[in-house]
């Protein structure tokens, strides 16, 4: 429980910096909320093909997320885990995304089914998550050309198992 409780304190101090700044007025544009929401699938995609350079472009060099049981991840603990094939993702699907666009940070939340493998262990499940998206610079020198022009800041994902629906 105290983990737990450690997990939500992040997450909720993660979005209290990015929200105690002024914002403008969220953006309704949807060609910026449908940037967003592509590159949750790409980094989905990314993750299944084992695509490192992918991964390195989608993720900020600061990007640290915590796990349901504390552990905290970054960047380069991740990429290394992937590398390494200790964490497998076999196949994901992504629910409903909600995005909300201020300026050059976005902030989406919504929910995944995964099939994926830890160190040997089956940690598939139903999860919610919560992205914080920074837009990158215009000149490009924080990614390559052809990558989306949304760079995952943070994401606190909850790791919460949503109990499987039942069938009637």
């Amino acid at each position: 429980m105290k983990k737990f409780v450690r997990t939500v304190l992040f997450t909720s101090l993660c979005a209290g910096f990015i929200l105690a700044q002024p914002l403008a007025a969220p953006s309704n544009d949807p060609a910026a909320i449908e940037a967003v929401k592509q590159v949750g699938q790409d980094m989905g995609d990314a993750m299944v093909a084992g695509d490192i350079d992918k991964l390195k472009q989608i993720f900020a060099d600061d990007w640290a997320t915590v796990d349901s049981s504390g552990k905290i991840f970054t960047k380069e603990s991740l990429l290394s885990d992937f590398k390494s094939g200790g964490h497998k993702l076999e196949w994901f699907e992504n629910g409903s995304i909600d995005v909300q666009v201020f300026g050059d940070v976005a902030v989406a939340q919504g929910s995944v089914k995964e099939k994926r493998t830890d160190k040997g262990q089956d940690t598939s499940g139903q999860f919610l998550w919560m992205d914080l998206l920074r837009k990158r610079a215009a000149n490009g020198r924080s990614c390559a050309a052809q990558a989306p022009g949304w760079l995952r800041a943070t994401r606190p994902k909850c790791n919460h198992r949503i109990p499987p629906l039942s069938r009637r």
